[in-house]
């Protein structure tokens, strides 16, 4: 979600309903659909899809449309048609994103209207759901985020968690059962308008072009009944409380105290640690479990991990062994990966290919910053420096090409555009120097 301030009745309302849900883990809310359609939720979900930004669905609507039609007059429109139960959501229009391995992510854009319905939901829901999910359920919560999840890890190789589990699924999103979801949803929601509204979004049409430029229209969810689009903002939630099943049966069966093996959950990424001999019997477990709930586990990606002998990565990091190259000595710890470097290399490289050769050197430094930032206020876990040395030296080498073919420099530019230039004069984030507040980065 955004960062906005959400506004203090909506607060009330929220903290009113979790705590009812903390207090009762059996209490199933049977009036709730009226609050989706209030002005004040509508508003502010609103608000949050707009500071989101996102593409316009299959309708083409996008949020200088609806504020020239005037907003609020949208919003009573929407909240109307809420009220009176004539709302139907449009079909989502997919598109794809790259991923590291070289394969495409689906994404789901839907319309407007059916983003502030689907986040005006999440309003009401979410803190209803959170009082369920399990301490071990890292992603999509506020509090919580991967590097927690990362530290949870490297905190079990630890304390004596030596055997890890490193588990995938295949299209998790895709493969989600819609009845066995709604019956998790079922089991804390009686408002039959509320699971309409879900059950409707699970099953809504998808929009994609083809090689062509024709549109095509798809039923694939509602005829296979499996599969939430990811994009959406209800996809988060729903698949926290999916997820939450496997977590929960794991424990009612016993497995984490029997076969000392816990679970660190982050969306669809997933890592069992466990107590020396137990993995084998936990990655059979694991597949039974996941059968049951009609998920489909990735063979050829799911292995064991034995820390003394290798490692593993987990949402961007290594984890596992690794040498000091100060002290000599081994120790269990983390590190970026080398996918993750290789990828921040490869965004670098394309920041500064020639479709950029026409913008001023400190616009370019500025979007380079962005990037270098973000990517650091990630990786600042465990041995650093050899990252983010390699990635520094990269960005130097194709801002100075990038440079030299922009001013007609003949030679590499090293006379030129030295790395005094490069930061003080462009200033380009010296990464390097960003370790020193990292005490473990030069291990």
């Amino acid at each position: 979600m955004s960062n906005l301030v959400t506004p203090i009745n909506i607060q009330r309302l929220q903290k009113a309903l979790h705590v009812k849900a903390k207090a009762e883990p059996e209490y199933r809310f049977y009036a709730l659909y009226d609050k989706i359609y209030r002005m004040d939720i509508l508003t502010y979900a609103y608000a949050c899809c707009k500071a989101n930004k996102g593409a316009a669905g299959v309708d083409g609507q996008t949020f200088d449309d609806t504020e020239k039609y005037g907003q609020e007059r949208w919003l009573g429109e929407l909240a109307e048609s809420l009220k009176e139960e004539t709302y139907k959501p449009e079909a989502v229009r997919r598109v794809y994103i790259p991923k590291p391995n070289g394969k495409k992510r689906p994404l789901g854009i839907a319309c407007l209207t059916d983003r502030v319905c689907q986040m005006a939901t999440m309003l009401i829901l979410e803190p209803i759901f959170e009082a369920d999910l399990q301490p071990e359920q890292y992603a999509y919560r506020a509090g919580k985020n991967a590097l927690e999840a990362v530290n949870h890890v490297h905190r079990l190789l630890n304390t004596g968690y030596h055997e890890v589990v490193d588990a995938d699924l295949t299209g998790y999103f895709d493969n989600i059962p819609h009845a066995e979801l709604m019956k998790s949803m079922a089991r804390r929601i009686t408002d039959k308008r509320i699971l309409h509204l879900i059950k409707m979004w699970l099953q809504t049409p998808v929009e994609e072009m083809d090689q062509r430029g024709n549109k095509h229209r798809t039923t694939q969810n509602r005829d296979n009944k499996v599969g939430i689009m990811q994009g959406s903002p209800i996809s988060p939630l729903l698949s926290n409380v999916y997820m939450r099943r496997f977590i929960l049966g794991w424990k009612k069966l016993g497995l984490e105290n029997k076969l000392k093996a816990r679970i660190v959950n982050y969306a669809d990424d997933l890592v069992i640690c466990c107590k020396y001999g137990g993995a084998s019997k936990a990655l059979t477990e694991m597949r039974q479990l996941m059968e049951r709930l009609r998920l489909q586990v990735n063979e050829e990606k799911t292995h064991i991990c034995r820390v003394g002998e290798g490692s593993f990565d987990f949402l961007g990091y290594t984890l596992g062994l690794q040498h000091s190259t100060k002290t000599g000595r081994t120790y269990i710890g983390s590190r970026p990966s080398k996918k993750s470097v290789a990828k921040m290399i490869e965004s670098i490289s394309l920041e500064t290919d020639k479709r950029s050769y026409g913008l001023e050197a400190k616009i370019l430094v500025g979007n380079i910053n962005s990037k270098l930032a973000g990517w650091s206020n990630y990786f600042k876990l465990g041995a650093v420096s050899k990252a983010y040395s390699a990635i520094d030296e990269h960005t130097k080498t194709r801002l100075r090409r990038w440079l030299c073919k922009k001013h007609k420099e003949k030679t590499k530019g090293y006379e030129r555009f030295p790395n005094r230039y490069l930061y003080e004069k462009l200033g380009m984030i010296e990464l390097p120097k960003r370790t020193k507040g990292l005490p473990w980065a030069k291990a």
